[in-house]
């Protein structure tokens, strides 16, 4: 039996879009949006999002969160998502989104409530439209066709953005929604966090696709590659997929190359499978670096800055983490009240039993 796939790698031209180096040097020039203001505030957002990161993971450890899903290494996909994005337009999230949905506007106090496990951290008071965390893998892909649908026939310039795993391309949801929404040129940008392990799956193990930006053409649409360790390049290809999205051009895939540094959750031990000298050669990729050395080359960012950042964001992230730990946990009942605009006699039955529990025990 020969090589599977029955093809070379030579007949594939892959273009990975990137600016920025590892070491923070120009690969080519910076697109026009690029200004020092903006690249500063692309990295000042990469920074609170890793510092959130870390608290959460923190307080899981200390009992005071639920499970978690580290985006350590991969917050230049998650921001540069968030910022490329108009206000009106969707994001359906998967689980390591914490970037795009601080830039949106989702409020720390509301992220550390969801991984506690209080619904109410989905009722965002900014982001409204934007869809909560899709724990489900690939499950929320179609409910962002379905979104895109809507957009379309009213007629509508909005786009919806759907962000899942490298393991969620292998399942049937992700597909069937590239199929509908390129049959029906929707306008929904679906976007591959592509970091390497899909739990303990290496990437290499689980499809014989040479990129994962090419399942967009059984769809009938385009995708492309682009350095997911490169917030400006990130941001630069997913506003440019919006755009045409929006003008009425369809669907587009793009392929976010990165790495999971940390553990798949909380839960995960990934030392179990994985070589620890994969982890340090893909730390000498890290996002946040490598914006930093940029930035630092550049003359426009200095040690007292990055001081002042650390800072105010440590801040900031722990004033959230008080405010979070000491807010009244949500009346047990309430756990009935989101499932029906009119609840079935059987849970409205269930519904009372626990009110009466509760009333028992505080008594």
């Amino acid at each position: 039996m020969g090589y599977w796939p029955p093809w070379s790698l030579q007949a594939f031209e892959l273009t990975v879009t990137t600016y920025l180096g590892a070491d923070g040097s120009l690969q080519q020039p910076l697109p026009a949006f690029a200004s020092v203001e903006m690249r500063t505030g692309l990295y000042q957002d990469m920074v609170l999002t890793r510092t959130f990161d870390a608290k959460a993971i923190a307080l899981q450890r200390t009992g005071r969160l639920g499970t978690y899903a580290s985006c350590l290494g991969q917050e230049a996909v998650g921001v540069g998502i968030g910022r490329a994005m108009q206000p009106d337009d969707v994001l359906v999230p998967s689980f390591r989104e914490h970037g795009a949905q601080l830039v949106r506007g989702v409020t720390l106090i509301e992220l550390f409530a969801f991984w506690g496990g209080d619904e109410r951290g989905s009722n965002f008071a900014v982001a409204q439209h934007d869809f909560p965390v899709s724990i489900t893998v690939g499950g929320h892909a179609p409910h962002a066709a379905g979104v895109a649908l809507a957009f379309k026939l009213r007629g509508q310039a909005r786009a919806s953005v759907c962000v899942y795993g490298d393991g969620a391309t292998s399942k049937g949801d992700v597909y069937e929604a590239m199929n509908l929404a390129g049959v029906w040129r929707l306008p929904v940008v679906f976007v591959v966090n592509n970091n390497q392990w899909a739990i303990s799956t290496p990437r290499k193990e689980q499809t014989a696709a040479i990129a994962l930006s090419d399942k967009a053409v059984g769809a009938g649409f385009s995708g492309e590659q682009v350095d997911g360790n490169d917030v400006i390049a990130v941001h630069t290809v997913i506003s440019s997929a919006l755009d045409r999205a929006r003008s009425g051009q369809g669907p587009h895939l793009v392929e976010c190359l990165t790495y999971r540094l940390g553990d798949h959750t909380t839960a995960d031990d990934a030392r179990r499978y994985r070589d620890d000298g994969e982890v340090t050669r893909w730390w000498q990729q890290d996002p946040l670096a490598r914006m930093r050395a940029h930035l630092t080359s550049e003359g426009v960012w200095s040690r007292d800055q990055e001081e002042a950042l650390l800072k105010a964001c440590a801040a900031k992230v722990e004033a959230a983490a008080e405010a979070y730990l000491a807010a009244p946990p949500a009346a047990p009942e309430s756990i009935f009240d989101h499932l029906f605009a009119r609840l079935p006699d059987a849970l409205l039955d269930q519904r009372t039993a626990v009110m009466e529990r509760a009333e028992t025990d505080d008594a």
